[in-house]
């Protein structure tokens, strides 16, 4: 059976993403797809992996849990999809290492589910953005206590993507830019949920319609119904064109708030990041969604 798993990460899509793939259950179920809700297991996954603590599963661990997971019968790919799970916003920096518990949650989840083929998907995004989002999640008493000793000036996701490479060579990794998602987000509804690239589906324009004023959207969707889009690369840049044009300043500007930090070293830190994305989509074994 395929595994779609999608990781996080922590503070980017806020569960929109999984909340659209949804909207298409009865396409996905005629497709031997299975989406089940995130409270049949996420809290089970999470509570199975930590009590294994590295051992062993028993020998019908992998079957319990798809009966407690699975409602329909002997889907060919299953959906799930938590933002923490990799760990909360307040453990990111656990022991000063940038997600230090990504290879203890994989290996559990390569433990019980050994003969299933695992498909991984991660958003990435700005740490000048991340940073401070995460921050105030976390709910820590400071910056300094949030980051546990780890330098910000350090954060590579292409170090994370390395890591998951080494702990689960044998699965797929797609990755992406939070900042990329409002021009690619049919894509990736359908390529989490493993539908053709040219099925129809509900919910394609969630989060457009929570960032563009009800003008634009309703201009984009006359324009794309009187001049259909050749391929998904044109689509793409019709959308970002009414975007820009018709896009609520006050949900896509966001204001940078890194405690000690000055704007050159915020314009460091996002160089360094655009940097790292290029790096990342060059890798040979890392499919990179690009807008």
């Amino acid at each position: 059976m395929e595994i779609a798993l999608h990781i996080g990460a922590n503070c980017t899509d806020e569960d929109l993403l999984l909340k659209s793939i949804l909207k298409n259950a009865d396409l996905l179920a005629a497709q031997g797809i299975s989406a089940p809700g995130p409270s049949s297991y996420r809290r089970l996954i999470r509570e199975t992996i930590q009590n294994l603590d590295g051992a062993a599963p028993a020998p019908d661990a992998r079957q319990i849990l798809l009966d407690t997971i699975i409602e329909d019968d002997d889907p060919h790919r299953l959906v799930m999809s938590n933002t923490n799970f990799i760990c909360i916003p307040n453990r990111i920096f656990d022991g000063g290492i940038f997600y230090d518990q990504v290879d203890f949650k994989l290996r559990g989840m390569l433990q019980l589910f050994p003969q299933d083929e695992l498909d991984i998907y991660l958003s990435l995004r700005d740490p000048v953005t991340f940073l401070p989002d995460a921050y105030r999640r976390s709910k820590a008493d400071s910056f300094p206590a949030f980051l546990q000793g780890f330098d910000p000036h350090n954060l590579r996701w292409s170090d994370l993507v390395r890591r998951i490479r080494n702990v689960a060579p044998q699965a797929s990794l797609t990755c992406w830019c939070n900042e990329d998602t409002p021009v690619i987000w049919a894509e990736l509804v359908r390529e989490i949920a493993g539908l053709a690239p040219d099925m129809p589906i509900t919910g394609g324009y969630d989060l457009l319609a929570t960032i563009m004023s009800k003008e634009g959207m309703n201009r984009l969707l006359q324009y794309l119904q009187a001049h259909p889009p050749a391929d998904d690369a044109q689509k793409r840049r019709v959308i970002a064109a009414f975007l820009d044009k018709y896009a609520i300043p006050e949900e896509v500007e966001e204001t940078v708030d890194l405690p000690g930090m000055t704007a050159d070293d915020i314009e460091d830190m996002s160089a360094s990041y655009d940097e790292d994305i290029d790096l990342i989509a060059q890798m040979p074994d890392v499919r990179f969604i690009l807008p």
